[in-house]
């Protein structure tokens, strides 16, 4: 008898082995599906020419697949530079990864100053500053301002791993233009 019962407890294990040998796995044991369609990749992304469009509005959202940080400008932007790495105040070099949430971090070099003609803020964040609620946020941890100089704005965006990420540029509302970061959720 318990022989039987040693027999037929191998035979569960082996065949639960068996049925997980036969999932949906590539050569080296990789999924062949991505996550949700996933193919953004993790490299460094950047585009666009320098603009004199200030920075007024970030804002962060969920969503199934990914999470998003919204960077809002008063007039058409399209240059940024987004990559996986140390994030640097502007103007001061220093470093942002002490003071980012998160277990990788995203440096986000916007092409266009956070004030207007007249040297003025456009968004209300003081360098080194916190600039969004992240609770409940599945992917995004942090999201720090780093300043503006020379027209290019910096700020960190910490994550909780390096996942993948891609860059939209939007146009509107009216005459506002947007550049767009989603984080997957995971590979």
């Amino acid at each position: 008898m318990r022989i039987r019962s040693a027999l037929t407890a191998l035979a569960v294990v082996l065949a639960g082995l068996l049925a997980s040998a036969g999932s949906s796995t590539a050569a080296g044991g990789t999924t062949t599906a991505a996550y949700c369609g996933i193919t953004w990749g993790s490299a460094e992304k950047t585009a666009g020419a320098l603009s004199g469009a200030p920075l007024v509005d970030v804002r962060t959202g969920r969503h199934d697949c990914y999470d998003r940080v919204v960077f809002e400008f008063a007039g058409p932007v399209d240059g940024y530079a987004i990559g996986y790495g140390e994030t640097w105040t502007e103007g001061e070099g220093l470093a942002l990864s002490p003071y980012t949430a998160g277990g990788a971090l995203l440096r986000v070099s916007l092409r266009a100053p956070a004030y207007d003609d007249d040297h003025l803020g456009t968004v209300p964040y003081a360098v080194g500053e916190h600039v969004a609620n992240l609770l409940r946020y599945p992917t995004l941890r942090d999201v720090v301002f780093g300043g503006s100089f020379e027209g290019y704005s910096t700020f960190a965006v910490g994550v909780r791993a390096r996942l993948p990420f891609r860059v939209l540029v939007l146009a509107g509302p009216g005459t506002h233009s947007r550049v767009v970061l989603d984080v997957a959720h995971q590979w």
